[in-house]
């Protein structure tokens, strides 16, 4: 392996786009030369790094910390990113991923060295990465169930599909640098010589005004941002002209959104995604503009259906957890967690089997639900959960986001008439409450472990 390591196809490719532009932040545009100048910077700073070192690197998108990145995929370093807006939640993923050395990065001119090493014997899974000097990534589920799990990849199979030359848009990076939708994002658009649009914060108003001024053409977000987007009318403040193509994922997409999102914006391509933190980003294909169906999958990747429940083999999966059981089958099939149905080469996807509402030993998936009540006029958001019930084992409840004027009792009552006139019984919400607050996590994600 030569001194560049598994960047350098990336570097190279820097090097040729030279002067064109990179990266906007805070409306200033920084070139591709730019960028290879402050990676430089950075190669000399952490030059006594050795190969093999566990780095949590705590900030958001900038060009520092993307230069720092690249700098330490370099140095064959196992990088844990984090977010600088946890803090203190990150805490117990530093003693998780057994950093050794924090970087935070508060801003291009703040940035910190912490020596967290505490001389602990290293998890067995990190054998591998680093006595083969390969770089590493530690990424993180978000933990809403209980203690976050930490997924060990080796990095340098992550990069490896950045070989392959597509198209690239210049795109807002809507999505989260402690998460590989957001990563993967940075390097496929840096990968092909793209410019890549970076947020401040991700509010509707905020990033339609981004659009507008940075002439946009991909938005990668969530459908509870979508949502939101629509909710604010934000879109009617600013010019969305210039957006070519919107792709959505990280969360099962509502019809009623789609269809909604289809009429509000017929001349943008609205395109369906599939990821996970343990594997990596699939290639995937709509079946069209307003269907759910997808085709997902793409070279390095292999698909099958167990027991209704989706399964996927990835030459880019992860090493394993470093602190929870392998979710592998015998003969190397990731077990997802996501129910599906099949129609030709297409899939659905249902939810994770751990929403599942079990009534009586009925299965429900509140996406169903949540589907259904959202047809009715003025419902801004829905969250349907389950509660556990004495007879059932459990029940069907959900907190509704409102926006008429009539009473609150006539509402609940109307959405129990609808629900009995879509769905069997069994699925009409036992419990309805009317709530002011949106259900978005922290990820733009919909929180429903809140409603539990």
């Amino acid at each position: 392996m030569n001194s560049l390591g598994s960047i350098d196809f990336l570097l190279e490719d820097f090097a040729k786009y030279n002067e064109q532009v990179a990266i906007i932040w805070k409306d200033e545009s920084f070139s591709y030369k730019n960028i290879l100048q402050r990676i430089h910077k950075w190669r000399n700073k952490i030059a006594d790094l050795q190969s093999g070192t566990i780095v949590g690197l705590e900030g958001d998108f900038s060009p520092e910390t993307i230069s720092l990145l690249y700098a330490l995929i370099e140095k064959n370093a196992i990088i844990a990113p984090f977010d600088i807006n946890h803090t203190e939640k990150n805490k117990k993923k530093y003693e998780i991923a057994q950093v050794d050395l924090l970087i935070r990065v508060q801003g291009e001119e703040d940035i910190v060295f912490t020596e967290m090493g505490d001389g602990m014997v290293k998890n067995i899974l990190y054998k591998e990465i680093i006595e083969n000097s390969l770089p590493g990534l530690v990424l993180f589920t978000s933990g809403s169930s209980g203690e976050p799990k930490a997924a060990l990849h080796n990095f340098s199979k992550l990069l490896d599909k950045f070989r392959v030359k597509r198209k690239s848009l210049r795109t807002i990076n809507f999505l989260l640098f402690d998460h590989w939708g957001g990563l993967n994002t940075l390097f496929h658009i840096m990968s092909n010589g793209g410019t890549v649009v970076i947020l401040e914060n991700r509010t509707p108003d905020y990033v339609c005004g981004l659009i507008e001024k940075h002439k946009v053409e991909l938005l990668p977000t969530s459908p509870t941002f979508l949502n939101m987007l629509i909710i604010s009318r934000a879109y009617e403040r600013y010019s969305l002209e210039s957006l070519k193509m919107i792709s959505y994922g990280a969360e099962p997409m509502p019809e009623s959104l789609l269809k909604n999102l289809n009429t509000l914006f017929p001349a943008i391509t609205l395109q369906q995604t599939y990821g996970l933190i343990e594997l990596g980003v699939m290639r995937s294909k709509s079946e069209d503009n307003g269907s759910l169906w997808v085709k997902i999958g793409g070279e390095g990747f292999s698909v099958r259906v167990v027991d209704d429940m989706l399964q996927i083999k990835s030459d880019s999966a992860m090493v394993g957890y470093l602190n929870a059981p392998s979710p592998f089958t015998e003969d190397g099939w990731f077990m997802t967690g996501d129910a599906v149905e099949i129609k030709n080469d297409y899939f659905r996807i249902l939810g994770r089997k751990s929403e599942l509402i079990n009534v009586g030993g009925e299965k429900v998936f509140p996406q169903e639900i949540e589907n259904t009540i959202l047809e009715i006029p003025d419902i801004e958001d829905v969250l349907v959960y389950g509660e556990t019930h004495p007879l059932t084992g459990k029940i069907v409840c959900a907190k509704i986001k409102y926006a008429g004027t009539e009473a609150k009792a006539e509402v609940i009552s109307i959405i129990r008439k609808y629900c009995r006139s879509k769905l069997e019984p069994f699925k009409v919400p036992v419990k309805i409450q009317l709530v002011d607050e949106s259900f978005e996590s922290g990820r733009f994600k919909k929180a429903r472990v809140d409603g539990r």
